[in-house]
Order: structure tokens, then C-alpha cells, then sequence
């Protein structure tokens, strides 16, 4: 395995970055600090170009490529968020893009990756392999894969989230982290035990896919099927091998929520605070309300992970 990166590899993501990402606004809600008897802070990546924190490891990852990879291409998979991040850094880079996407994924989340000009191919997240598919058409064709989490300049270009909160915020207590792969977890522990090393650093995946739970609990990489949750952006079926030793080595524990709770989530950020967040990056969120009453007296960050939903789904999900 490729040596661990470090938090000096989240400070030059953050250089590259420069200019090219948003630094996402740190937001507050009385009404929270109050419910909660603690000081929260939203990192709200929901704001982020594309939508989702994904543009920070998708550009940090493909602005190192040199001329033969910018030449040949990338290929990438996903369910929506790294597809558009990807396509999106890449026509920014000047890099042909292919998306492996499941036939399934939110309409909005297809237009958009076709949008910033990404091919996309599709197949079955049920029945298909979407890692091979993905390692096939980089072989065929000679461009280069970039993985949705278990990459070093990915999960390194994630981390800068939590530098910046952190940076804006100040110390924190306690982190809450959406969960899939582990690539925004583990970026932003390297991130958090740098800057707030006492901090106490959650991760929190749907109830009905805790394979992280698992694997932290296990020791060891635990396999799942593609669960089925409203998070769609958190049906992975394992965590990368970079992603799961920095997450064993640096994260304190993995919580989980159900789809219930998401929907709360979401009609509080839309009701109270005028966000619109897709239910995956409602995880974080969910969980630290279950937890509140742990949460007395802390400083607490709350990573918003992403708002692309497509309305329709959205008005009917808050709107029940």
C-alpha cells in the first residue's frame, strides 16, 4: 500500500486550490446553540462549486497530472457528486472526462456531470462492478482512474474542509463528518488532529450501509451490499485501504442515522436556516442531535458534505 498521506499533503491541496475552490461560509443557528446547550458550527460544502466538497479532491488530484495524463483523459466513478467534480475540474483543466454513473442517479446529478462536459457511461449498481468498469475503460483506452475516495490526492484535497472550518471557527471539541468511502472522513482527520488534536472526530454513515461501523469495530475492511438508504451519496459497499487506516488510526468512533432522521435534517436546514442539502450530507447533522445531549458546553463543527438534490425529490421528501 502507498504511504498514508500527511496533513502537509492537506496545506498543498489547499495551495492548488487556491482561487479554483470556494471557502465555503462557517454558518450558526441560535436555534441549534440553544437545542444543543453548545456552540455549533456548520461547514456548509453544500455551497461549494458543483455542490458538494467532492470539487476539492476531484481538482487537487487532476491539476497534478502532467501532459500525458491531460492528454490520454480520466476516468471516474460514482453516483453523482465525484462525477460532477470530476467532469467540472476537468473542463476547467482542459482533460477529457468519461463518468461511470449508475443508471439510477439523480437526474439532476446526470444533466449536470453531461453539463460540464463529461461523457457519461452507466450501468447497474446492483448487479454491476463499477470499479471494474472503471478499470477496464482506463486500460482500453489509457487514461487515468481517479477513485471516489481511496486516493491520496483526493482524500488530501478533502481535508482542506476541515482546515478551513477549523481555521474559521477556531478549536473544535468535537467533529461530525459524513461518511461513505471515507474520503472527506479521512482528509479531514488528518486535517482535525493537526490543528485540534484533542478533538474528538465522528464519522456517520445511514443505518442501513455502517459497513465503517463495522470495519472499525472489526479491525479490518468489511464488505457490504449497496445498501438501500435515501444517501445516495453513502451506498458504498466498503472503505478504500487509505481511507480505512487513517480513519482506524485518527477517528474516534462511526455513528449512523436513518432515512427519518435525514428528513428531519433536511426540512430544519430548509425551514430554519434556508439550506437546501441532499439527505447524505444531512448524516452529520442527524447524528450530533441524537448525541446532543453529550454535546453540553462543546464546540462542535458539523460538516454540511452536499446539496445536490433534485427538487422534486426534495419538495417531497420535506414537504411529507
Amino acid at each position: 500500500m502507498q504511504p498514508l498521506p500527511t496533513y502537509d499533503d492537506v496545506v498543498a491541496a489547499a495551495r492548488r486550490l487556491e482561487g479554483h475552490a470556494h471557502r465555503t461560509p462557517v454558518m450558526r443557528s441560535r436555534t441549534i446553540d440553544a437545542e444543543f446547550g453548545a456552540q455549533v458550527f456548520f461547514k456548509c460544502e453544500n455551497l461549494q462549486r458543483m455542490g458538494a466538497f467532492k470539487f476539492r479532491g476531484a481538482f487537487n488530484a487532476l491539476s497534478k497530472f502532467d501532459a500525458k495524463q491531460r492528454r490520454a483523459g480520466v476516468v471516474a466513478f460514482s453516483s453523482g457528486n465525484h462525477a460532477q467534480a470530476i467532469a467540472l475540474s476537468a473542463s476547467l483543466l482542459g482533460i477529457p472526462a468519461t463518468i461511470v454513473m449508475p443508471h439510477d442517479a439523480p437526474a439532476s446529478k446526470v444533466a449536470a456531470t453531461r453539463g460540464y462536459g463529461g461523457h457519461v457511461v452507466t450501468y447497474d449498481r446492483y448487479t454491476e462492478d463499477r470499479e471494474q468498469i472503471g478499470r477496464q475503460l482506463a486500460e482500453t483506452h489509457g487514461m487515468t482512474l481517479i477513485p471516489p475516495f481511496d486516493h491520496a490526492d483526493v482524500l488530501s484535497g478533502q481535508g482542506t474542509v476541515a482546515k478551513e472550518l477549523i481555521e474559521d471557527a477556531g478549536p473544535l471539541d468535537v467533529l461530525f463528518v459524513c461518511l461513505g468511502g471515507g474520503g472527506l472522513l479521512s482528509g479531514c482527520a488528518l486535517a482535525t488532529r493537526a490543528l485540534a488534536p484533542d478533538c474528538t472526530i465522528y464519522g456517520v454513515e445511514p443505518e442501513a450501509g455502517n459497513d465503517g461501523q463495522q470495519s472499525l469495530k472489526a479491525g479490518r475492511i468489511v464488505h457490504i451490499d449497496t445498501p438501500q438508504t435515501l444517501a445516495d451519496g453513502a451506498q458504498t459497499q466498503h472503505l478504500g485501504n487509505l481511507t480505512f487506516e487513517i480513519i482506524r488510526r485518527d477517528v474516534d468512533d462511526i455513528l449512523t442515522a436513518t432515512d427519518a432522521q435525514l428528513v428531519d435534517a433536511m426540512r430544519f436546514y430548509a425551514s430554519r436556516m434556508k439550506l437546501v442539502v441532499e439527505p447524505t450530507g444531512c448524516l452529520s447533522f442527524a447524528a450530533a442531535r441524537e448525541i446532543k445531549d453529550r454535546l453540553h458546553g462543546k464546540r462542535v463543527g458539523i460538516v454540511i458534505s452536499g446539496g445536490n438534490v433534485d427538487l422534486d425529490r426534495f419538495a417531497k421528501l420535506v414537504g411529507a
